[in-house]
């Protein structure tokens, strides 16, 4: 009986954790009203894109980033080692816009380069302050997503954007779109309160002087990875980043096709964790591996028969807030149809977390893209 209590009591103790972080943070982002967009001067702007062999993407989005109501900005694109059609594609673009400025970057033998290198020569050519991010494969969902970014920077460093991925059939989309719900869903909130720990480059926006004030890259520049999420890790402040969440500033993209795609995609993803603060790790950690433990030893407990009414009375503390949690953040962030078969996909994504975590440990590759 002893042991049945100190199981009860563990799993217990991992609900409350849970729960403080569903109290916390996720009902500021379901419930609170978000901040409203700024009626200040229209700032000029610098749009940056790296691109490597993107030739079909730029072609199928990159009207809808030139084509922006805006009075002042101009859009850099990095034109990045590609050996595709990209060169002779931008030069036809740039005959139509002449807002379009393209960089072109050529393959050296002797000095091997990745994003985050294009990225610094887009933003030392930038001719404004304000620089506003995006990817190649994506698409704002309006001409209004310039402005409405812009207008979130008063008195603020850094704007957080939303970038959710099309919908399409299959179970590999609903799995990475909930995952990216969750995964914006954890930084979105975090930011809400103060405690910003990432940014997701595909709509992101901060200043060229705090770009500067932080050495750019350079103290995370021998990973691939985490332009986006450590930059805004390392500058980011209680008080200078701003969340903007109008439905006409998100920015889409396509979830990747094959699960090998999706695989790598996480491994890059979940492999810079490991650089943010040491207080961002311990958040993420301990609201992750909670998640993780409250359904294994809830599980476990309900296989075994133990003390099924406490074991029920204490899952439905986690479960209960965030049916309703989840219904106003999914239909804010525009994922409403994920909203019915929830409580499976968020098994399926705490269960994954020890895969990830071992699959980390074990891949010494890192990716570009």
């Amino acid at each position: 009986m002893l042991v049945y209590i100190v199981f009860i009591s563990f799993f217990g103790l991992v609900t409350l954790i849970q729960l403080y972080y569903i109290l916390k943070y996720y009902w500021i982002l379901a419930f609170k009203a978000l901040p409203i967009a700024s009626q200040a001067g229209l700032l000029p702007v610098s749009i940056i894109i790296a691109a490597r062999n993107e030739s079909e993407n730029l072609q199928k989005y990159l009207d809808s980033i030139l084509q922006q109501d805006y009075p002042n900005f101009e859009v850099i694109v990095v034109n990045d080692c590609s050996y595709d059609l990209s060169t002779d594609l931008l030069k036809g673009y740039q005959e139509r816009y002449a807002h379009l400025k393209v960089l072109e970057l050529a393959e050296d033998e002797r000095f091997k380069h990745g994003k985050k290198f294009a990225l610094t020569l887009g933003i030392k050519s930038a001719q404004h302050e304000h620089l506003l991010f995006t990817d190649a494969d994506c698409m704002p969902v309006s001409n209004q997503w310039l402005r409405n970014m812009q207008s979130f920077f008063e008195g603020k460093e850094i704007v957080l954007g939303y970038s959710p991925f099309e919908k399409s059939k299959g179970l590999l989309n609903r799995i990475a779109r909930f995952e990216n719900f969750q995964t914006a869903l954890n930084y979105l909130s975090f930011a809400l309160k103060g405690n910003t720990y990432m940014g997701v480059g595909r709509n992101l926006a901060y200043e060229k002087s705090l770009f500067f004030k932080h050495k750019g890259f350079a103290s995370h520049m021998h990973l691939q990875s985490g332009d986006d999420d450590l930059f805004v890790n390392q500058a980011a402040t209680n008080s200078n980043v701003s969340v903007c969440l109008h439905p006409d500033s998100f920015v889409y993209t396509p979830a990747k096709q094959t699960w090998s795609g999706y695989f790598i995609q996480k491994l890059r993803h979940y492999g810079v964790g490991s650089e943010y603060k040491k207080s961002n790790r311990i958040a993420i950690t301990m609201q992750s591996l909670s998640g993780m433990l409250f359904y294994i030893i809830g599980i476990t407990l309900a296989c075994l028969n133990i003390m099924p009414i406490y074991v029920a009375a204490i899952a439905a503390l986690r479960i209960l807030p965030l049916t309703f949690i989840y219904f106003k953040a999914m239909k804010r962030l525009q994922v409403i149809d994920l909203y019915w078969s929830w409580i499976i996909q968020d098994f399926l994504y705490y269960l994954f977390i020890p895969f990830w975590s071992l699959l980390v440990l074990f891949s010494s590759k890192k990716r570009w893209n």
